[in-house]
């Protein structure tokens, strides 16, 4: 099994804000094989194209194609005076590849079940086969290296199947770069250029794995990288000062790569939305946890990913408590989006995974709430007045405002 890329650790933060304290009680978890009642229907799916002619163009090598605007995904709806926002939640992926426990799968189909759309954020070099892992040329790095593994031959047609299939479904496509570089020399080393070279490398990989491949009995990808990666996030959180003006310059329309802040409302940084992991309640005292597995493995086992097997079920139930505690606090109060970033692994008998399971299983099936892509929360927040959105991020996480007063 192929290691799976992880973000830095943050240990556990002490809380002065009063609305870490204001939680409601918290929700129950659903029973895991209970069948999700029917919810109001979707709507109508954003046509950005419309003069598409519907006639495939084949990309490049073969690799990737334009099949049209991507489907399945539903429109932006602005807020009406007095009107509660959605609550939105995104689930998002670093490293996106599908390996032998079918983790990628295994979400499509939860996805599928409980109409979620998530984002997966794909690291390039999962479309690179270790026999060509010279073509990638990391900044300040050697040739040909990288601090994650080569995958293997077969993981990459499950991946590409399964990146297919994704974007077929609604769900959004991200970057996770190349070579998962962190510390000395890593992401917060590099200048804008440094950062501007990796995303050219990640869309080469991406546009030329039937050449780097020879998968010539595969399809094409049937989405343009170019017009769907719109967003990243960067390994262990870290360089996002440089990345910013890099990524703009791609026209990407958002960055994942800030390492934490409170449950508030996303703001723009130099044009660009910033979606930040966030500290979530923790049961371990007035604390905080970042909203990303590794750091519940970081916090439990001292990151340890076979930690002690007495501890798990301990271990389950408080990431699971500090997910829906979190969505809780916002939920009743301000309606924050949740943003949750993980990675598709077994650490600590998959206990992450199962926290995760749990709250799609509880949440995401409500007619008030939104499991959605970064994709679709950027498209959201872009057709709502300035001034509702400041009023928003005016709120303390747990606050229940009036409504009225604030969407006017």
């Amino acid at each position: 099994m192929l290691a799976a890329a992880c973000t830095a650790a943050v240990g556990l933060q002490g809380v002065t804000s009063e609305s870490a304290r204001l939680l409601k009680p918290g929700i129950t978890v659903s029973e895991r094989n209970v069948k999700p009642p029917k919810r109001a229907a979707i709507q109508k799916p954003v046509e950005t194209e419309a003069a598409w002619d519907g006639r495939t163009r084949m990309l490049g090598d073969g690799s990737t194609s334009y099949t049209g605007p991507q489907r399945n995904v539903p429109a932006p709806g602005k807020l009406k005076p007095g009107e509660k926002p959605p609550q939105f939640i995104v689930f998002s992926w670093d490293g996106a590849l599908e390996g032998d426990e079918r983790l990628f799968s295994h979400y499509l189909e939860m996805s599928k079940r409980y109409q979620v759309h998530m984002t997966f954020f794909l690291t390039g070099i999962y479309l690179l086969p270790s026999g060509q892992k010279s073509l990638y040329v990391p900044p300040r790095h050697p040739q040909g290296s990288a601090a994650i593994s080569f995958p293997t031959r077969p993981h990459i047609r499950m991946t590409l199947e399964a990146l297919a299939r994704a974007w077929k479904e609604g769900h959004e496509i991200g970057s996770h770069f190349n070579g998962h570089f962190c510390g000395k020399k890593g992401g917060g080393d590099w200048s804008a250029n440094e950062w501007r070279k990796e995303i050219q490398q990640f869309y080469g990989f991406v546009n030329n794995w039937k050449t780097n491949t020879g998968f010539a009995d595969l399809p094409p990808l049937p989405f343009d990288p170019k017009r769907e990666v719109i967003g990243g996030r960067a390994p262990c959180l870290e360089g996002q000062k440089n990345l910013m003006p890099a990524i703009k310059s791609f026209g990407w329309r958002y960055d994942a790569s800030s390492p934490g802040d409170f449950q508030v409302w996303p703001r723009k940084k130099k044009g660009v939305w910033d979606f930040p992991l966030q500290m979530l309640p923790y049961e371990r005292g007035d604390f905080q946890a970042l909203s990303m597995d590794f750091n519940f493995l970081y916090n439990q086992s001292a990151g340890n990913t076979d930690g002690d097997l007495s501890q798990r079920v301990k271990w389950l139930d408080e990431t699971r408590k500090a997910y829906l505690d979190g969505f809780n606090r916002v939920y009743h109060g301000s309606r924050a989006p949740l943003l949750i970033g993980n990675h598709f692994e077994n650490w600590n008998g998959g206990i992450y995974m199962q926290a995760v399971d749990d709250v799609i299983k509880s949440v995401c099936v409500r007619n008030d709430v939104r499991c959605v892509s970064f994709r679709e929360l950027a498209n959201w927040l872009d057709v709502q007045d300035p001034e509702v959105l400041e009023s928003l991020r005016a709120l303390d996480p747990a606050q229940s405002p009036d409504w009225n007063l604030i969407v006017r």
